[in-house]
């Protein structure tokens, strides 16, 4: 059986090891651009690119071509400029090699490198590495939650039950939308509501450091999956507006809005 077919068994430890390379590899290049000048050009949408998405997505992109030759990769720059495949493999993977350009750009810190590998539509390996605050993310299974900060030892992570005093509540920097989110919290007790850009919201969830993040604004696949896995291996879980499974592999990559939550005790 080769080893891209979706029912091949997949050696999880050894694409962690691999993905957590590449991600560290990207995430070094972007920060040399990071700590000079650097210019911003726009896409098609607006939104904004610079040299280190291109500089990271090339690195990512020719170690996964390396190690896992057979498996198809979906990633956001070459999208751009090829177009979103016309339909996705059962085994492939998604990258976006810096998640949160626009907090690049206003040099918060709150960027990302996403790696991600769905099969048959579900998220089962993430890595997600935040350069700038010094943090990686890891997750493929359950109970496989895990984070590297600094030099420090990978410690496991794993979301929280919401605690008494109420629920802690991420949100977009870029793209909040607060009369959708004020009428989806109203009646929940909430302890704070605390603003965050890219992956790293979900990455405060698995480390039970959140509870809830909802997204009523649309994304792209390559934004969600690599985090959308590390918290499903921390125990939390993430589903459509209507509370439906969510899915990789849709007509053009492109999502719906979410919940996103902590231990499955959240409504």
């Amino acid at each position: 059986m080769r080893p891209d077919h979706p029912s091949a068994p997949l050696d999880l430890e050894r694409l962690l090891a691999i993905t957590f390379d590449a991600a560290r590899r990207a995430g070094d290049a972007i920060m040399e651009i990071y700590a000079g000048d650097f210019a911003v050009g726009r896409k098609a949408d607006a939104s904004p690119v610079t040299l280190a998405d291109q500089r990271a997505e090339t690195i990512i992109l020719a170690a996964l071509a390396e190690a896992a030759p057979a498996i198809p990769v979906i990633a956001e720059e070459h999208c751009e400029a090829h177009g979103v495949p016309s339909a996705a493999a059962e085994l492939f993977w998604l990258v976006d090699p810096l998640d949160g350009t626009r907090e690049f750009v206003s040099r918060n810190g709150e960027f990302t490198v996403n790696i991600g590998l769905i099969r048959r539509g579900e998220p089962v390996l993430g890595m997600v590495h935040a350069p700038a605050l010094g943090v990686t993310y890891a997750g493929a299974g359950a109970g496989s939650a895990r984070r590297w900060r600094g030099d420090a030892a990978v410690e496991k992570i794993a979301a929280r039950l919401p605690p008494p005093e109420g629920l802690v509540v991420m949100h977009s920097r870029s793209h909040e939308n607060n009369e959708k989110l004020a009428a989806y919290l109203a009646g929940m007790k909430i302890a704070e509501k605390r603003v965050c850009g890219s992956s790293v919201k979900f990455c405060q969830l698995a480390a039970g450091e959140a509870d809830l993040y909802p997204r009523f604004g649309p994304t792209m696949e390559w934004d969600t999956a690599a985090g959308h896995a590390v918290l499903l291996a921390a125990g939390g879980s993430m589903t459509t507006l209507d509370g439906a499974a969510f899915r990789y592999g849709k007509e053009g990559c492109r999502n719906p809005g979410f919940i996103a939550r902590g231990l499955p005790s959240l409504p």
